[in-house]
């Protein structure tokens, strides 16, 4: 597949906004949701009105995603990152940057447009580019921030998990954050929630985002959330490191990565070796399955292949750096199936040696609610365990309201684990994107009132 020139999009493509001149607003507190997918990001003003930040034009929320084109040396944000990689256009896509924090990765270089840069700051274009964004919205600089962070970073290691939350903190600090504070995603979705709450109610409150999947047991009321310490309202939080990005590998690995070969077995009657597979499966390693030592591992495995079509596609998504398109074209159909409870085709219509022709001859792979509830089935028994754990560590047998937020929570098989763990709760949809940065910035305004 040839790729675009970048003066070809470059018209559509919009710079950031330049940070305006002007006084700071030192009590003007933004909350920033940096999530694994997608960020958000509001503020609440003097009056105590939410005001939520138009981030692009369209959506309060952009994708966590950066694009560096190599022909101009630009580099886009959001839904024009994507726009500018899914449209052909020569560069370098970062997603899912969140899941490097508290790895050894994030201090580690790569390499875009030519030149070597760390992980790390990558992270701090990205939240100058929020910064800005914001900043536009508001006609003035922005010194405070409160951010959103889940209940693990990393799961059973506290040292990483402290570690995260400090790089977090300085990438925010480097992008000319001054003040900044912390709160936990689904405490923050929960006061959101609680504008809206018109009587006392015990809410479990279920954070289901790119990469981790998050819970609060947590008391909320009209009275409640005028108090400036709320901490004996917080009855129990819990978390695990599983969210959407790990069912789109799953989904990945099941519907579409046996077409390059995953789970061939070849003519000496042993499996091709997976480790590519899971790379081109998961969003923030792809760009290791591109170094020159994966590509010339993945030209000898063809010894490996009695069905070398199966090669062939594997080598045209490898040279055309086409795994995000992969995981894009996997994501899309994902929703579409949670949205409509029917099936949803995957399209594979840019591989060239596919031709979206799957094995042997079937037509493109297809994600059915009955399939995605299967593939899916393990990850999320283990977010409904955490969920109950949580529960039980509030030392309640149920709650009254289960509320949902975070960019999975609109899948379906989430939905009736949920349903099925609490019948007697009411289920209650919250903003899937905007929720929780709407609560960091509740939380960050009652902190400077206060």
């Amino acid at each position: 597949m040839s790729r675009r020139s970048c003066n070809a999009c470059s018209g559509q493509a919009k710079r950031a906004p330049e940070v305006p001149t002007g006084q700071i607003a030192p009590r003007l507190v933004l909350g920033i949701d940096f999530g694994t997918s997608n960020s958000a990001a509001a503020a609440v003003d003097a009056s105590g009105q939410l005001r939520v930040m138009p981030l692009e034009a369209d959506r309060a929320a952009m994708p966590t995603a950066l694009f560096f084109c190599h022909e101009t040396q630009q580099t886009f944000y959001g839904s024009q990152a994507m726009q500018a990689y899914l449209g052909g256009t020569e560069g370098r896509l970062m997603r899912a940057i969140k899941s490097l924090l508290g790895s050894a990765l994030m201090d580690e270089q790569t390499v875009v447009n030519g030149q070597a840069i760390s992980f790390f700051d990558i992270v701090v274009l990205f939240f100058k580019a929020l910064k800005a964004r914001s900043e536009a919205a508001l006609g003035h600089e922005i010194s405070h921030a409160t951010l959103g962070r889940p209940v693990h970073f990393v799961d059973d290691d506290a040292k990483r998990d402290a570690l995260a939350q400090a790089t977090l903190g300085r990438a925010a600090q480097a992008a000319g954050f001054a003040h900044i504070a912390f709160e936990l995603e689904p405490i923050a979705a929960a006061f959101d929630y609680e504008q809206r709450v018109r009587q006392e109610t015990t809410a479990l409150v279920v954070d289901m985002g790119g990469g981790t999947s998050d819970f609060t047991v947590i008391r909320l009321g009209p009275k409640r959330r005028q108090q400036a310490d709320r901490r004996s309202d917080i009855l129990a939080t819990t978390g695990v490191h599983l969210g959407g990005t790990d069912f789109d590998r799953l989904l990945n690995l099941d519907h579409v990565m046996p077409l390059l070969g995953y789970g061939h077995i070849g003519k000496e009657g042993r499996a091709v070796p997976n480790s590519l597979f899971f790379e081109l499966s998961t969003w923030h390693l792809i760009h290791h399955a591109y170094t020159r030592k994966s590509l010339h591992f993945a030209r000898e495995l063809w010894t490996s292949y009695a069905d070398l079509s199966l090669h062939a596609r594997l080598m045209d998504v490898l040279e055309n750096r086409d795994g995000h398109r992969l995981l894009a074209a996997v994501e899309a159909a994902k929703i579409a199936c949670s949205e409509s409870q029917g099936s949803a085709a995957i399209d594979l219509h840019f591989l060239k040696a596919a031709q979206a022709s799957g094995i042997n001859g079937h037509a493109e792979p297809t994600i059915t609610a009955p399939g995605m509830a299967a593939t899916l089935g393990q990850a999320l028994a283990q977010v409904v365990k955490c969920a109950r754990q949580c529960v039980q560590d509030a030392g309640l047998a149920t709650v009254d309201v289960v509320y949902l937020t975070g960019g999975s929570s609109v899948l379906q098989p989430l939905r009736e684990a949920m349903q099925a763990a609490y019948p007697q709760a009411e289920l209650v949809q919250g903003d899937r994107f905007g929720g929780v940065a709407a609560g960091l910035a509740w939380a960050g305004f009652h902190a400077q009132r206060n």
